[in-house]
């Protein structure tokens, strides 16, 4: 996107979200016929020239299996960038500077991180969109790399010129909590021109390929991020996050490493006060589990995150807070 369409005060273009609205819908129970194996035709070539998102739990996953810290996994294989709309952050995987762009981690035998692979890939060839229950709008496309020669935004951070202030947090009577607003999903079916997996002849429905990729965790805690993302549009008229929140954000959903520092830097915890589930449970222990468990502390940081920007949370108050 040319910075002409943000001095335009034009609505900010989503790419994911308009590639997804042209393809067909695959509702549940209906079939669809695809493979994806050495033997096919194609094999490795939906792994190249992408603009890949990550989310979150993708980044986790991805550090994990690879050893690495954030720090080296930003450098080495993400573009940091945001949501125009509303400032909070994504990334998208860096492809290698080489003949046709390729994944980094793909091999002549197939993905190098199968294990860890993104929900993106986990979902292909099938795409996600999920909105809130009462909305029309979705709020976000998952579960498709999109190739170089469709357009594509989200990896330039846009003027701030409208951002909220950050000592107001924002509020609303009776809302839900971002952990609880419902989402409604749908799949689409991505047929790209090149992919000969569609002529293999092993059936499929919407339920049965997630199941057999194992992507119930991936959407679970990337559904945690679009009902944070979708209750701050719903509150924010419009403004973007201040620079102050979209590093908060960046570093305690993107970098659960130095989020741990964070925690134990500022003495996070004797500034909280747990509720809801949380509220009997000893919070020198609830700490240990949190500092322990990179999957626990990304739960944590949307629980954090929600505090800081809505100044309240079903799981977190302030210390000093009345109960």
């Amino acid at each position: 996107m040319s910075s002409s369409d943000h001095d335009s005060g034009k609505a900010a273009f989503d790419p994911t979200q308009d590639f997804l609205q042209k393809l067909p819908e695959i509702r549940p129970g209906e079939q669809f016929w695809f493979a994806c194996h050495p033997d096919v035709p194609c094999f490795n070539a939906c792994c190249s020239d992408l603009t890949m998102p990550l989310t979150p739990y993708d980044v986790l996953r991805l550090c994990s299996g690879l050893k690495m810290s954030s720090e080296e996994f930003f450098e080495e294989f993400a573009v940091v960038g945001c949501y125009e709309d509303t400032g909070f952050p994504l990334l998208h995987l860096r492809m290698l500077d080489a003949p046709g762009r390729p994944c980094p981690f793909v091999t002549e035998q197939g993905c190098g991180v199968y294990e860890h692979r993104s929900s993106a890939c986990r979902t292909y060839p099938l795409g996600r969109a999920t909105r809130p229950e009462q909305g029309q709008e979705r709020v976000q496309g998952q579960g498709q790399p999109q190739a170089q020669d469709r357009p594509q935004n989200g990896t330039k951070s846009p003027a701030r010129s409208r951002e909220v202030e950050d000592r107001a947090p924002l509020r609303e009577e009776g809302l839900a909590s971002a952990r609880e607003l419902p989402l409604v999903e749908q799949y689409f079916l991505v047929r790209e021109g090149h992919c000969r997996g569609f002529e293999e002849q092993k059936s499929w429905t919407v339920e049965s390929w997630l199941k057999d990729q194992s992507i119930e965790k991936y959407n679970r805690m990337n559904d945690r991020y679009m009902r944070l993302i979708a209750r701050y549009k719903s509150l924010s008229a419009g403004a973007l996050l201040s620079g102050r929140h979209a590093t908060m954000a960046l570093l305690c959903l993107y970098q659960q490493d130095r989020f741990a520092e964070f925690i134990r830097s500022v003495d996070l915890f004797s500034r909280l006060s747990l509720q809801g589930e949380h509220a009997d449970r000893d919070k020198d222990a609830f700490k240990a589990e949190i500092l322990d468990d990179s999957e626990a502390r990304l739960l944590f940081a949307f629980d954090w995150l929600e505090l800081v920007l809505f100044g309240a949370s079903a799981k977190l108050l302030p210390a000093n807070a009345p109960a």
